[in-house]
C-alpha cells in the first residue's frame, strides 16, 4: 500500500489558495474606496460582526482596528438578538461579514440599523444575498476554489475574507497616517509595542516635574520632593539641571543641616541621565545597573548643564510591561 504523500497534500492546498486569493484585487473598487473613506470618518464605533468563521475574521478585523486607533469592538448577531443590539449607536458603523450573505443570524441585526438609519458595510460573495441587499456599502466577494478535498469545506474563502479585511485596515491606516509613533501610544503592551517604546512615550514632563531653583533651602527641596511624589527633585538654575537631591539623602542630611544652608550644597552633581529619543527597555537597563529608580531626560550631547526635559520613573516603565 503507497504511503499518502501529505506533504504534496499541503503543498497543492497551498498552491491553490495563493492562486485564488489573487482574485481579492477586484475587491478594490469604487465601494471598497467609499467604505475607507466613510470607516475613517466614524464618530462612533466600528462595530464588526459575523457568525462561525466569518464570525472569528470580524473579530480579528476588530482587534487589528483598535490595535491601530479606531475605536472597534466585535459583536455576535445570535447574541445581540437577545438584548445586545441596544450596544449599537447611530454614530457607529456595522461592518458584517458572511460569506453567503444569507446567514439568519444577521438578518435582526440588519432590520435594528435599517430601522434606525445606521449604516452598515457588508462583506459577502452573493451578489443577491440579504446583506448586500441589506447593507449601504455592499462589498462583493469574489467566489473562489475551496482547497479541500471535497472543495466544500471553508479554506480558500475564509482565507480571502481575512485577506480583504487587512487589506481594508492597511487601507484605513495609511488615510489615517497611521505611524511607529502610534502603534506605541495604541499597543504598548505587546512586545512590538515595548519594543518600539521611546522614553519620551513614558516620561513625566510638565508641571508633573519636581524641580526647584538652586539658591532654596533643603526645606523647601523636601517639600517639593513630597508634593511631587516621585522621591527626588531636580536641581535648576536658569532653566538648567545643575543637579538632583533624591528623599533619602535630604532626610540624612537634615541631621547635620544649618538653617541657612542652600540645596547646591547637598545634591548630586551631573545626574544620570538619558536622551528622550532612547528605548524605553535601555533606560531600565541603566536603572538595573545603577542601581537607581529615576532618571533624568535631556540632552546627552552637552556635557555638564542641560534643559530638563522630563524624568523617567520605574513604575512608569513597569507599568507598560518594560522588564
Amino acid at each position: 500500500m503507497a504511503k499518502t504523500n501529505y506533504a504534496k497534500i499541503a503543498k497543492k492546498a497551498a498552491s491553490i489558495q495563493i492562486s485564488e486569493l489573487r482574485k481579492v484585487n477586484k475587491v478594490f473598487n469604487k465601494p471598497f474606496l467609499k467604505a475607507v473613506d466613510t470607516l475613517s470618518n466614524v464618530k462612533g464605533k466600528i462595530i464588526c460582526a459575523g457568525i462561525g468563521k466569518s464570525g472569528l475574521i470580524a473579530r480579528k478585523v476588530s482587534a487589528t482596528f483598535s490595535s491601530v486607533g479606531l475605536s472597534s469592538f466585535y459583536l455576535n448577531p445570535g447574541e445581540a438578538n437577545h438584548g445586545d443590539l441596544g450596544q449599537i449607536d447611530k454614530r457607529d458603523i456595522l461592518l458584517v461579514f458572511s460569506y453567503s450573505g444569507n446567514t439568519a443570524e444577521i438578518s435582526n441585526m440588519l432590520k435594528y440599523a435599517n430601522r434606525f438609519n445606521i449604516k452598515v458595510i457588508g462583506v459577502a460573495s452573493k451578489k443577491d444575498s440579504m446583506l448586500l441587499n441589506s447593507s449601504d456599502i455592499p462589498i462583493l466577494l469574489p467566489k473562489v476554489r475551496e482547497s479541500d478535498p471535497t472543495g466544500m469545506v471553508p479554506t480558500t474563502s475564509t482565507s480571502l475574507t481575512l485577506l480583504f479585511g487587512d487589506c481594508l485596515a492597511v487601507a484605513l491606516m495609511n488615510k489615517i497616517k497611521f505611524s511607529k509613533d502610534k502603534f506605541r501610544t495604541f499597543h504598548p503592551g505587546g512586545n512590538i509595542g515595548q519594543t518600539l517604546l521611546q522614553v519620551k512615550d513614558i516620561m513625566i514632563a510638565g508641571k508633573k516635574l519636581p524641580i526647584i531653583n538652586l539658591n532654596k533651602t533643603l526645606n523647601e527641596a523636601i517639600k517639593v520632593i513630597n508634593a511631587k511624589n516621585l522621591g527626588l527633585v531636580v536641581v535648576i538654575e536658569k532653566n538648567l539641571v545643575k543637579g538632583i537631591l533624591t528623599d533619602g539623602d535630604a532626610r540624612r542630611i537634615l541631621r547635620n543641616y544649618k538653617k541657612n544652608d542652600k540645596i547646591k550644597k547637598f545634591m548630586s552633581r551631573n545626574p544620570y541621565r538619558i536622551d528622550e529619543n532612547s528605548s524605553a527597555s535601555k533606560a531600565l537597563a541603566i536603572m538595573n545597573e545603577k542601581k537607581i529608580t529615576s532618571l533624568v531626560v535631556g540632552d546627552k550631547k552637552t556635557k555638564n548643564s542641560f534643559k530638563l526635559k522630563g524624568i523617567v520613573h520605574i513604575h512608569e516603565l513597569l507599568k507598560y510591561g518594560i522588564k
